[in-house]
Parts: C-alpha cells; structure tokens; sequence
C-alpha cells in the first residue's frame, strides 16, 4: 500500500467543504475492474488533473457497508436477470469519522442510479423518521428484510479539476456473509467506479483506455455474496466472476 499512499500524497488536496457541489445523487455510473499495479499506473497519469480527497489530513478513507435483502435474496437475483430499476437497501459507516448512512439506491431503466439516504444511529429501522424514509423510497416491506452481506474496503476518491465528476478506487475489499457465516477477502482485486451527472468529459476516461482498462460491471453486494454464499443460483454472476478472474488475473471464486 505504501507506493499508493506515496502517490496520493503527491495529489493537490480537496476537502469534503469543496466537494459539497459535487454530491452527484442522481448519476451515471460506470465499473472497471483491474490490480493495484494497474492503480498506481493510473495514478501516476491522472496527477495533473485530479484533486484528492482529503479528510483531516488522511487520503485513504475506510468503508463499512452492510446491505439488506428479502429472505428469498429478491434484490440478489431482480440484479442478476438485469431487470431496470431495481434497488439495494445499505448501511454505510465512514470509518474516520463513525457517521452512518442508511442508503436506499434506485437504479432505472436509463442507467442512471438515484441515492436517497439519511444519517442514522444504527441499523434498526425503528424511528419515525426511518420508516417514513423506508415508505417513501424502498419497494419492499421491511418485515421481509434481514442483513444478508457485510464489506470492508479502503477508498481514494479523485476529482476532476473542473469538479464535474468523482472517481473512486476502492482497495482492500473484504466480505462477511450473514447468511452463510462465510468471509472472504480479495487480495490485489480493485474497483474503480467513475461518477458523473451524463456524459461530460472525463479526462481518465482516456487514461483508462490507454491502460486498457475497460468498463465491467462489479455490484459488491452481488458479486461478494456469490463468493461467500453457495446456495444461491448465481449462473449469470459466476460467468461474470470468470470473466473479472482473466482480466485481473485475481482468484475470485473457489474452484
């Protein structure tokens, strides 16, 4: 990680004040997959044209997420069939900070992905407020619902000089199964999403491409409960696994 961190102290700082214009809760998301030693490639590129984030002084930041779904895993396999709007309900605590969201994200039949969300205590779903949230965003009865997938990952956010976009690199991941009791982690595998509102300009989009980087999709719910759960029917997902294994040369899956 060293190397990673060296090269995103060289990144002239952006604080969470100056990225406030920069929410993006209604977006266009694009995936890629690649390595660590692909990261460091690219950050060594995308320098000159991105800030970093920086939050008191740290530019990795640490990610907790606990995602919720029916009993039956509806949210799992609707992904899985690549129906449009479909939704993940989470819970996501900013390690530096200990501030927890309750996320509910919706994503429709023109791929774009809208994020509601509100700050919460815990993962109860029990006040007012919450369940007033809960109506008015999610499709599913809460009575149907349990925690079914936990991850851990450490996060590099960039952004663009012209503040229109985010990109972050999220390392370290790491899954523990609620259902199956089983943990996982994925070693030298990376995900880079890119965020942004349409189709504007993206200066790393042609860094990507140089690199041979090119856009996968990667759910972290979906993806780490194939890895963690066996009982589920995940056909589509483990071609996808494969596939990500060729082009990362990263083990994914027990074989």
């Amino acid at each position: 990680m060293s190397n990673i961190t060296n090269l995103i102290g060289s990144y002239t700082p952006i604080t969470l004040d100056e990225m406030s214009g920069i929410r993006l809760m209604n977006r266009i998301d694009t995936k890629f997959v690649t390595t660590r030693e692909m990261v460091e490639k690219l950050l060594m590129m995308a320098r000159e044209e991105y800030f970093a984030q920086d939050v008191d002084g740290e530019r990795l930041s640490g990610y907790s997420t606990t995602y919720f779904d029916t009993y039956d895993f509806n949210m799992f396999y609707v992904h899985q069939t690549g129906h449009a709007n479909r939704q993940k309900l989470r819970f996501r605590t900013y390690d530096n900070s200990g501030e927890q969201f309750m996320e509910v994200k919706t994503k429709n039949n023109h791929g774009r992905t809208k994020k509601k969300r509100m700050v919460v205590d815990n993962m109860l779903m029990e006040s007012y407020e919450e369940r007033e949230f809960l109506t008015k965003y999610l499709h599913y009865d809460l009575a149907t619902l349990r925690p079914a997938l936990s991850n851990h990952f450490n996060r590099i956010t960039l952004v663009n000089k012209q503040k229109t976009e985010r990109l972050t690199i999220d390392l370290d991941l790491c899954f523990d199964n609620h259902v199956s009791g089983r943990k996982t982690d994925v070693g030298n595998f990376v995900v880079i999403e890119l965020k942004r509102d349409g189709l504007c300009y993206s200066p790393v989009l042609e860094m990507l491409l140089d690199l041979r980087i090119h856009p996968h999709g990667f759910s972290k719910y979906c993806m780490g409960s194939v890895m963690t759960n066996s009982s589920l029917r995940v056909n589509r997902f483990k071609r996808k696994m494969i596939e990500v294994e060729k082009l990362t040369g990263c083990r994914l899956l027990n074989k």
